[in-house]
């Protein structure tokens, strides 16, 4: 049987066995309606949550997977935590600012505000190729012109022109700029304007940019490429910058190859590859990746000899036979943070404090809940470490339906066409395929989003207008 609101087209893999019979449930009357959703609890209150005659009966492994999901951390209620996460480490750690050559700024924040250190332009300069004149034409031209980088020249008198280009200094005494294009000479070698000439016509004064002093842009501004260009042109070798957040990476799985086809129950690493790029384009400096299989005893090591601002391992975040993380970090006595949120994929994601100015996120092994991971968690993390501002939420109406889960946020892959994002398929918990097409993922609350309902979208790395499309 096909449950209500699943096609039979579906991907296969867009709902676990748990979504499936919930939604089996639903068709059987026993889901509660959406406008009968009890409220999230109050801080004093315990989490609430549906009967347990909603679900059928349960081993006691599927019942510890029950009981986390109810105290599971709430999609948006865990990017806040993680954001604020890394406030108290900052300070902790003294994440002092940094000098950084401008050749390796890009993408940092400001810790300092960039202050004007001369005037810009620093000196009377021509805007255009032509000719610097001084009082009214026509005007008898020097056969000397005056090029830009050059000393200052020496100045016109009354009915004098001289051939100038752009960014040259403008003479003293010159009157205004006339463009090449609205100029001839006669015969004589005298100069005639084609057009009528207005006093400075041209010509950008000395300090049109800005006085030396004068604020440019506040700390906390993101270094863009044209950040870098205002600060090599107002005088700066240098910025005082945040430090990029040190990252280290964990890769567990005994099963997981690094090269050629799977075979044999084994398959391929796709996060070992994944992962880097993406937290470098979320501004972190990734240290080192570390294949460790699983073994307790070697993450055990890891974990406590560490010196990264954060560490992100992937898989071993459930409870199975060989799930390490969760026993690792209760024998280092780390503060769990977050423990599961409610987004599909990636429920069994998890935030931990190792040391007062060091994290982990835990990542689940499967690729698409990975980046879930990284989107939910990893993210706001980074920014608050790198001190870069949030981005501003938007919202899009979607083309197609997009189903929700009963109870869970889910993270769904988009493309952006004109007004509208397209959900796309092919994103179950191990699926790259619709990921490696998006341009952002839909923020879809339980119970779904029809065709034409506004969905809050995060946009990807790659996609995005700012700063992050640079993975350097």
């Amino acid at each position: 049987m096909t449950p209500r609101g699943i096609r039979a087209d579906e991907d296969a893999e867009d709902f676990d066995v748990e979504e499936v019979l919930a939604l089996v449930n639903e068709d059987n009357g026993h889901h509660t309606p959406a406008d009968h959703v009890p409220p999230p609890p109050g801080p004093d209150q315990p989490e609430r949550h549906t009967p347990d005659r909603h679900k059928p009966d349960r081993s006691t492994s599927d019942q510890h997977k029950s009981d986390r999901h109810h105290r599971a951390t709430p999609w948006p209620e865990a990017r806040e935590i993680a954001a604020r996460a890394a406030l108290t480490g900052t300070r902790a750690a003294g994440r002092a600012p940094v000098s950084v050559p401008l050749d390796a700024a890009l993408g940092l924040a400001l810790a300092a505000p960039l202050t004007a250190s001369t005037d810009l332009p620093s000196f009377d300069t021509s805007a255009m190729d032509g000719w610097a004149i001084a009082g009214p034409g026509p005007w008898a031209v020097r056969e000397e012109g005056v090029l830009a980088g050059q000393a200052e020249p020496e100045p016109l008198t009354d009915g004098e022109a001289v051939r100038i280009a752009t960014g040259a200094r403008i003479p003293p005494d010159t009157t205004a700029v006339l463009r090449s294009e609205h100029g001839r000479t006669d015969t004589k070698g005298q100069l005639h304007a084609t057009r009528e000439i207005q006093p400075g016509q041209d010509i950008r004064p000395r300090g049109q940019e800005c006085r030396s002093g004068d604020h440019l842009l506040a700390v906390g501004t993101l270094v863009t490429p044209a950040v870098l260009g205002l600060a090599a042109a107002a005088g700066y070798d240098a910025l005082t910058a945040v430090p990029r957040p040190r990252v280290q990476v964990l890769v567990l799985g005994d099963e997981l190859l690094t090269s050629g086809l799977p075979h044999d129950g084994l398959i391929r690493d796709a996060l070992g590859p994944m992962l880097p790029p993406w937290l470098r384009a979320l501004g972190a400096e990734v240290t080192a990746v570390r294949r460790l299989g699983d073994d307790a005893k070697a993450l055990h090591k890891a974990l406590t000899t560490s010196a990264a601002d954060l560490i992100v391992t992937t898989g071993g975040t459930a409870a199975g036979p060989v799930d390490h993380v969760h026993p690792t970090l209760r024998r280092i006595g780390a503060e769990l943070l977050v423990d599961s949120v409610k987004v599909r994929p990636g429920h069994p994601m998890l935030l931990a404090r190792l040391k007062e100015n060091q994290h982990l996120v835990g990542l689940p092994g499967n690729p698409l809940a990975a980046v879930s991971g990284l989107l939910t968690l990893a993210e706001p993390l980074l920014r608050t470490l790198a001190a870069r501002p949030a981005p501003e939420p938007y919202t899009l109406p979607l083309r197609d339906a997009a189903h929700g889960h009963p109870y869970d946020t889910r993270l769904i892959p988009v493309v952006l066409r004109g007004d509208h994002a397209v959900p796309l398929h092919y994103h179950g918990p191990a699926m790259l395929r619709g990921m490696a097409a998006a341009d952002a993922v839909a923020v879809v609350p339980p119970g779904g989003i029809r065709a034409g309902q506004e969905a809050e979208l995060l946009d990807l790395p790659w996609a995005m207008a700012g700063i992050e499309v640079c993975f350097t």
